[in-house]
């Protein structure tokens, strides 16, 4: 090959690496404020998943975990008041579904943080961390760290907060976590980086120790609508707006979006009322006036259904809970309609007590999700997941477990994936839209 040929050559492979960098999916976007939302096990996630021989057995796994997530929205339900503390041990978190890319500090210092629409606060672990992974955050690192001591008014509004009667001292907080795990932070400011938006001194939970094997790796962002949410803190830069696009699963290699703020936002999108708790602001209530399997509408009690401050009763639209969860009778009478119009025998897999030989799926009739002002189809693959074989496919919702006292039924990230979800806090309203978040 003479000279012209190799430079030739050498031009196009350059060219291709060129291109091939410029596309990885995996690279930090700065597209306005819209974020990557990556599954906590897919590609572009530093996080290692357990061992296990499929995604659907990834997914039982950690849809295994959701009793522990429902027993901490039962208690957030049922609380009385936004500022009392929490011992050690009440509080009961349990969500590593879906991860996005965000920096803290200046310069800013990359974290891979747990996404969560029914938690307020966010933490992450510090350098010196007692128990923590390797990836912490260095505060010493930051120009523009601030503290944060017991006469703020931030430190009232985080749960589990620890301060003296009298007199000032640091802001510190203890929260439990899955069930077996426990952590202790201390409150500081610092900016924080969400694609191209630079948030200064926003209030977070720096983590000085931890306990058991449950805390997300590089910690968790609050998109509630509590007072100290991402959301809350942001103020007028997403004017009270986001949305998100949920991948599947299964799509080891994709991404979905969170898009922060009004603009980007579908021009047509259908909406129901967003309802507030006023004992518990930070959940997303919505009005789930029924629900349909096929063409027939299952006979449920309204009362089974309705939304209830002062008990928390309600349809809440969650983040971190892996499959939608009805309250015992009501999800008994959507899964025995289900059974009568699918031909048996029925066997059950992890959490999913409804599973039939997949040659009998053409019969499975759609899922629809009744909302004030708005019905949503489920499609199919939100609504049946397959073993890792391909033998049988199983409705992939449940009954809240037996040992949780839950008056709340939760739409799950299961059954979200593949939609736009649209939280619109100012206007109370709730989008929903068809879109392949892959």
């Amino acid at each position: 090959m003479d000279f012209t040929h190799s430079a030739a050559a050498f031009f196009l492979l350059a060219l291709l690496f060129s291109t091939a960098k410029a596309i990885d999916p995996c690279a930090a976007q700065s597209d306005g404020s819209d974020l990557s939302v990556i599954p906590i096990y897919g590609k572009c996630s530093p996080f290692v998943p357990p061992k296990q021989d499929s995604w659907v057995d990834t997914v039982i796994t950690m849809a295994s975990k959701d009793p522990e997530r429902l027993k901490y929205l039962s208690t957030l339900a049922a609380q009385k008041t936004t500022a009392v503390p929490i011992a050690p041990g009440q509080q009961v978190l349990h969500t590593a579904n879906y991860v996005v890319r965000v920096k803290l500090g200046t310069p800013g210092q990359q974290m891979f943080m747990v996404l969560d629409t029914s938690n307020d606060a966010a933490w992450v672990p510090c350098s010196g961390c007692a128990g923590c992974s390797s990836t912490t955050f260095s505060p010493n690192a930051s120009t523009t760290l601030g503290s944060l001591d017991c006469s703020g008014a931030q430190c009232s509004q985080v749960r589990g907060f620890s301060c003296p009667a009298t007199g000032s001292s640091t802001c510190l907080f203890n929260q439990s976590y899955g069930g077996d795990s426990s952590l202790s932070a201390t409150l500081v400011q610092d900016a924080i980086t969400l694609a191209s938006d630079v948030i200064p001194g926003f209030t977070f939970g720096c983590i000085n120790a931890v306990s058991g094997g449950s805390i997300p790796p590089q910690g968790l962002l609050g998109l509630g609508r509590g007072p100290i949410s991402l959301l809350s803190q942001a103020g007028p830069i997403y004017s009270g707006v986001f949305s998100y696009c949920l991948p599947s699963f299964k799509n080891y290699y994709f991404s979905g979006s969170l898009k922060l703020g009004p603009a980007g936002q579908p021009k047509s999108i259908r909406t129901t009322p967003l309802l507030r708790n006023p004992h518990r602001p930070s959940l997303y209530y919505v009005n789930l006036t029924g629900v349909s399997v096929g063409r027939i509408r299952v006979p449920i009690p309204p009362e089974q259904l309705i939304f209830d401050p002062n008990t928390g009763a309600g349809t809440i639209i969650d983040s971190g809970t892996v499959i939608t969860r009805f309250v015992q009778p009501v999800y008994l009478a959507i899964r025995d309609e289900f059974r009568k119009q699918v031909n048996g025998p029925f066997s059950s897999l992890g959490a999913f007590d409804t599973c039939f030989a997949a040659t009998n799926e053409a019969e499975a009739p759609a899922i629809t999700l009744h909302f004030s002002g708005l019905s949503l189809v489920l499609p199919m693959e939100n609504s049946l997941i397959h073993s890792s074989s391909g033998s049988l496919a199983c409705l992939s919702m449940a009954a809240a477990p037996n040992n949780v006292n839950s008056v709340l039924n939760v739409i799950a990230n299961l059954q979200q994936q593949n939609l736009r979800i649209m939280f619109d806090t100012i206007n109370s309203r709730l989008g929903i839209a068809r879109e392949l978040c892959n």
